[in-house]
């Protein structure tokens, strides 16, 4: 009880401290590196979807200089939120999240957090990484966008592709440094340090951090240069910082295309009527990439049907894009190997219709651009795709999964090296969760496996048939999460025993 009375105090400081820093005049001089960053409360965004937990909440803009090495230069503002937990008597450390991407909308992860119970005994505190949708500057690139709606129905590694897609982003660069945007700092340090500012100005003492996706590359990063006030750490589809260079969309794809066909040899119904599916797959990316289909296909959530060129290069990146359900690849294989593309078309049709805006591209850029890419030659990336996928066109594996045309786009993006200071691996005793699907084909568990070794007090835990960030899609995963934020030290795993991949689709022959 006593420990209780000690938490509620610090968190009325909190409040205290909130309070205290609403009454800095909104229009003062921009703060100097050196200054403490400051939160300034304030109304909760309008967001594209609505999100009925924002009417509870406690909104507001930290404010951070947008370069550290810079004193004086000018500041920034970061949308935050903290969500009440459910429980009456949460715990006193909040759970702070941090979205993938990057350059992911955190806003829009507010619901399907709640939906999985993050904030059932802790208050959840979102805030949008720099450069975000709801922040100032915004680093959205609607040139991009409006090229993603146009790539579908062009060849995925084609010239025509290439030049469409570099004058999108060089003219996104061109708007954003214009405005006096400094590129070169939004980048995961930056990110990492806007979060240790964000628990001081808030006046919390101990939180939890859970991220996922490129969120776990920005939260162990975060454990390693920013370790105060850190209680635990759970990370879900991981890819650590060592490790996110950019061959590493290769073995990941492996890894979870070869997780979904080895499930479907498991079970007896699926291996029946669809033997061999790995030379299928084989057979399909070949004939597509030497004659690729051109057929007209509606998009999934609406609008009217669009040409789409549905190659080799699309057909996997439609595959790691998971925007075909693993339970329906094999039947969506076996129709594509008997003339009937639309499956995949529908699901390469999904970005004719894109949400203009809600891509941060400009941070995505900064980072993949100076932590991913430098070092890294285009005969890298092809061997790492042969190594993966021996004996597919070449055409096909010269380009990164997600990340077509990467090593041009980031000549054109032209940032600063910072991989050396960013390629780092975080030793920790802080108690951290590791969560890998078997499915995932961006992030494969292997790489979990890699963070865990310097992780003294780690928990990894592998979830069958489930694809990219775990959490959201599996009860059991959502479980173990709760478990860990209660007793991070001791979690409790059992509901992973004896999990399987749910059935797969089986069509008639």
């Amino acid at each position: 009880m006593a420990q209780h009375t000690r938490h509620a105090a610090a968190a009325a400081a909190a409040l205290l401290c909130l309070t205290a820093v609403a009454a800095s005049p909104a229009g003062q001089t921009p703060t100097p590196a050196a200054a403490p960053a400051r939160f300034v409360p304030g109304p909760c965004p309008k967001t594209a979807e609505p999100v009925p937990e924002l009417a509870k909440a406690r909104c507001g803009f930290l404010e951070v200089p947008e370069n550290r090495a810079r004193p004086g230069g000018r500041t920034i503002r970061l949308a935050a939120a903290v969500i009440p937990a459910v429980s009456a008597k949460p715990a006193a450390e909040p759970v702070v999240f941090m979205a993938g991407g990057p350059g992911g909308e955190t806003f829009d992860d507010i619901p399907i957090l709640t939906a999985s119970g993050v904030n059932r005994d802790h208050d959840l505190i979102v805030m949008a990484q720099r450069g975000n949708r709801y922040d100032r500057p915004n680093l959205a690139c609607p040139e991009v966008d409006r090229f993603n709606a146009r790539y579908v129905g062009l060849g995925y590694d084609s010239a025509q592709a290439k030049s469409l897609m570099l004058t999108a982003f060089r003219q996104c660069r061109d708007r954003l440094t214009a405005d006096g945007t400094d590129l070169g700092a939004y980048n995961t340090l930056e990110n990492a340090a806007d979060f240790a500012d964000l628990r001081t100005a808030l006046g919390i003492p101990r939180w939890n951090v859970y991220g996922y996706s490129y969120g776990s590359d920005l939260a162990l990063t975060y454990l390693r240069t920013h370790p105060e006030g850190i209680r635990a750490v759970a990370l879900d589809s991981v890819t650590p910082p060592q490790s996110a260079v950019l061959p590493w969309g290769w073995p990941s794809a492996q890894e979870g295309i070869g997780a979904i066909l080895d499930a479907c040899a498991a079970q007896p119904a699926c291996k029946n009527r669809y033997p061999d599916l790995r030379r299928t797959l084989d057979e399909q990316v070949s004939r597509l990439e030497a004659e690729p289909l051109t057929p007209t296909a509606r998009p999934p959530k609406g609008g009217a049907p669009v040409k789409v060129v549905l190659d080799g290069g699309a057909l996997l990146n439609v595959l790691v894009a998971n925007t075909v359900k693993p339970a329906d690849v094999p039947a969506a294989l076996d129709e594509l190997a008997r003339g009937n593309p639309e499956r995949f078309a529908r699901a390469r049709a999904a970005d004719a219709v894109p949400a203009t805006g809600m891509t941060a591209h400009g941070l995505t850029q900064s980072v993949a651009c100076a932590e991913w890419t430098p070092g890294v030659s285009g005969s890298a990336v092809l061997d790492a795709g042969r190594k993966a996928f021996p004996g597919w066109p070449d055409t096909v594996l010269a380009q990164a999964p997600q990340l077509p045309f990467q090593l041009d786009v980031c000549r054109t993006w032209n940032v600063p090296d910072r991989a050396a200071r960013q390629r780092v691996a975080t030793v920790s005793s802080v108690p951290t969760l590791l969560i890998s699907g078997t499915f995932d084909q961006k992030t494969g568990s292997g790489f979990a496996e890699d963070a865990a070794r310097t992780l003294s007090r780690s928990t990894f835990v592998r979830i069958p048939g489930i694809t990219h960030w775990v959490v959201p899609q599996s009860p059991c995963a959502a479980s173990v999460l709760a478990s860990f934020l209660a007793r991070p030290t001791d979690p409790d795993t059992g509901c992973v025993a004896g999990l399987k991949p749910a059935p797969f689709t089986i069509t008639p022959k």
